[in-house]
């Protein structure tokens, strides 16, 4: 694996290319990990994989822990790895021991020897060891070591020690992995600035290819989050906050910027635990590279559909239906009555238009909002199956975005500008009830 930051804005929010050795093409950052069930997509099937956009689409979160209900490390590596396995040799696998729809982790009965996680097989404990052993057998691209992740509500205590077990896994998996994948330093510390600078230090010293930043989404509200991140990326940031630069790899802010920084620059950084678009800004502009986020999958468990505008544009007050009062302008319910296929005699072009207007996803240039309705309200798995095509190409486009935005030296204001518009909507909303 190989990462070069590009291009910066505002001090922190970059963009950059990560090279992964089985896939020819780089994948740009900020990027999204498509959230998977044992390798594979919850509902996209490997053969519509090529309908996503590429090679934004081409990394993929996985999660140990869903194979210990399945075929043994053993058997697994006897195959070849992850990657023979499912069939997708092209595509990139990130590790991630957390999992936010069904491998939780479970702080109280984590303890020394190993964490403790809630899984489809029951509340287990995993020792760094066995752990490992995992990783070995599916060969991933890059991996997260092992962590002690805790709510934000626990005592200072229990999150200091949290930060001691993660150190101590850290140095046991290094010693205990073989060669092969890129290895993440976990980075903890709950809601303490303090404990989590302390973290971000102590794996910054280890022999680490980047950095995977724990222990959000669960607790700590959007408001108290910018800090913690910035304690891990940017601790002591010389440059305002809302200063508009683009920082050349040769200038002296970018220099400044990296003497006071704990994490070194050329390794990326993951976050897991940010899905929404808000979140997912909040981490931009914090500098993370990678999002591992389970928000795709639960808006297309939902019967919901991602609306938003791409280039953050604001609303037209005029022309706001009141019909859509359930929207918050990002997504919309597709199992709500007003798409439902009426007859013909009856038919809106509402009900007949695609998700979004102009999207070039497979979804859109092919099905109607009356149809996925229809197959929402008889439970057939294709509703499932079209929306998370829709909602992955939508988001893959938001991260595109995102990544022209900084380029430009504009993120903060394409973020100021998406932001207002989301509160504009919800203002209007108001208006009319």
């Amino acid at each position: 694996m190989k990462f070069a930051v590009k291009a910066w804005s505002n001090g922190r929010a970059r963009t950059g290319l990560l090279h992964l050795g089985n896939y020819p093409n780089p994948i740009e950052t900020p990027a999204l990990l498509l959230p998977t069930r044992k390798g594979l997509p919850y509902f996209i099937s490997p053969d519509l994989l090529p309908s996503l956009p590429s090679p934004d689409s081409h990394l993929l979160q996985v999660c140990p822990l869903h194979f210990l209900e399945g075929l043994s490390p053993k058997t697994i590596s006897k195959i070849g790895g992850l990657h023979q396995m499912v069939g997708l040799p092209e595509y990139g696998f990130a590790a991630v021991a957390r999992d936010s729809v069904q491998c939780l982790p479970e702080c109280n009965s984590t303890n020394k020897v190993g964490a403790s996680f809630e899984t489809p097989c029951g509340r287990l404990l995993i020792k760094p060891a066995d752990y490992v052993e995992m990783i070995s057998s599916m060969k991933p691209n890059i991996w997260a070591t092992l962590a002690d992740e805790v709510p934000a509500w626990v005592s200072d205590k229990r999150n200091k020690t949290s930060v001691d077990r993660t150190v101590r896994w850290l140095d046991e998996c290094i010693a205990l992995s073989s060669a092969g994948g890129a290895v993440f330093g976990s980075i903890v510390g709950g809601p303490s600035v303090e404990e989590r600078e302390r973290c971000a230090q102590e794996v910054a010293r280890r022999n680490v290819s980047g950095y995977w930043i724990g222990g959000l989404g669960l607790g700590e509200s959007m408001d108290e989050r910018p800090a913690l991140l910035n304690a891990v990326t940017h601790p002591t940031v010389g440059c305002g906050y809302g200063e508009n630069i683009v920082i050349s790899e040769e200038s002296k802010e970018h220099r400044a910027l990296q003497r006071k920084a704990i994490l070194q620059e050329e390794k990326p950084r993951l976050v897991c635990g940010l899905g929404l678009p808000e979140e997912v800004l909040q981490g931009v502009a914090a500098g993370i590279d990678l999002f591992d986020s389970e928000y795709i999958y639960h808006l297309t468990l939902g019967g919901f559909a991602l609306t938003f505008p791409l280039g953050g544009v604001g609303i037209n007050v005029s022309s706001f239906d009141p019909n859509n009062l359930g929207s918050d302008r990002s997504k919309i319910n597709l199992r709500a009555t007003i798409y439902r296929a009426y007859p013909t005699w009856v038919l809106t072009r509402k009900d007949t238009s695609p998700v979004v207007e102009n999207c070039s996803c497979y979804t859109c240039q092919n099905h109607t909002k009356a149809y996925i309705n229809h197959l929402l309200n008889v439970h057939e798995m294709l509703a499932q199956i079209l929306l998370e095509i829709h909602n992955t190409h939508h988001y893959l486009k938001f991260f595109s975005s995102i990544r022209e935005a900084i380029k430009a030296g504009e993120f903060e204001q394409f973020r100021k500008r998406f932001i207002e518009s989301r509160r504009d909507h919800l203002a209007v909303a108001a208006v009319c009830v």
